[in-house]
């Protein structure tokens, strides 16, 4: 493929956190918020690494409803999200900050700031309710009573799933409807590449997206990829974890046996395929 390898951007921020789509941008806003803003150059649309973060101004510059949204995909299921939208707002204020006008970080007066809406949009393939609330307090020690809070909504966007809001935001519902298909043509087509023609073919002529994902149709293919990739490899990691689990598993039991005398040392390491060393410093460990 001929794609830009130096394009690293999910499909998802290509789609709607890209200046030349501002109008699916503002359709997909309108769809969160039950607004009905017409004016895509309303949109103040920035990004930051695997996010896009968005205002909406009026002609003298102020917030429209006063909120910053920070919007992430995600196609495998990130508890840690509440971090990351942490992080991300954490870069968004200080520049707002720096560069406002209209707040003075020192003023005796009490400066009003925009207020943070974070969602997560996600489309992976383990099942997941519609709509479910991340929670930074959910990672720190119980009863620690944390001063800072930051709340996620998780929002399943598999086809199928939130339908109010896919048809509410047309661009969001062809962008789910594609993924969908690349998934079902997986299991007829030989290879990953050759289930993403066919879906962009077969996508309905009336698709408001496809013009666009033809005509970048190398990143596009790029980006689906390296998702699809990624998405791998955390299911790879995750198995990797429950195999070692096991392993751990087997390894207390022998332990057991051997402390009860049911096995000698000798023999519990060859179940383990290990050396007797190797399983005495292991005994060692766990006494």
């Amino acid at each position: 493929m001929a794609a830009n390898r130096e394009y690293k951007d999910r499909l998802f921020k290509f789609i709607f956190g890209n200046p030349e789509n501002k109008e699916w941008t503002l359709s997909l806003y309108n769809a969160m918020n039950h607004s009905h803003y017409t004016d895509p150059n309303d949109i103040r649309l920035n990004t930051i690494e695997n996010a896009v973060y968005m205002s909406m101004k009026n002609d003298v510059s102020f917030l429209i409803a006063d909120t910053l949204n920070f919007y992430e995909q995600q196609s495998t299921f990130n508890p840690n999200m509440p971090m990351r939208f942490l992080i991300y707002a954490g870069m968004v204020y200080n520049k707002y900050v720096s560069e406002s006008k209209r707040y003075h970080r020192y003023s005796r007066t009490l400066q009003k700031a925009p207020t943070p809406k974070c969602v997560c949009f996600y489309n992976g393939t383990d099942d997941r309710a519609d709509r479910v609330i991340l929670q930074l307090t959910d990672a720190f020690a119980p009863d620690s009573s944390p001063d800072i809070e930051v709340k996620v909504t998780m929002i399943n966007i598999n086809f199928g799933h939130n339908k109010d809001l896919l048809e509410a935001c047309r661009p969001l519902e062809d962008y789910a409807q594609f993924v969908d298909m690349i998934r079902a043509n997986q299991k007829i087509t030989d290879t990953l590449e050759d289930a993403i023609d066919v879906a962009l073919d077969k996508l309905p002529d009336d698709s408001v997206i496809k013009p666009f994902l033809t005509a970048n149709k190398a990143e596009v293919k790029y980006m689906c990829i390296t998702e699809y990739d990624e998405e791998r490899t955390f299911a790879e990691q995750r198995e990797e974890g429950r195999e070692e689990g096991r392993e751990e598993g087997r390894l207390s039991m022998v332990i057991e046996l051997v402390k009860e005398g049911i096995l000698t040392i000798k023999q519990a390491a060859d179940r383990m395929q290990m050396t007797v060393p190797e399983l005495e410093a292991e005994m060692a460990m766990n006494a």
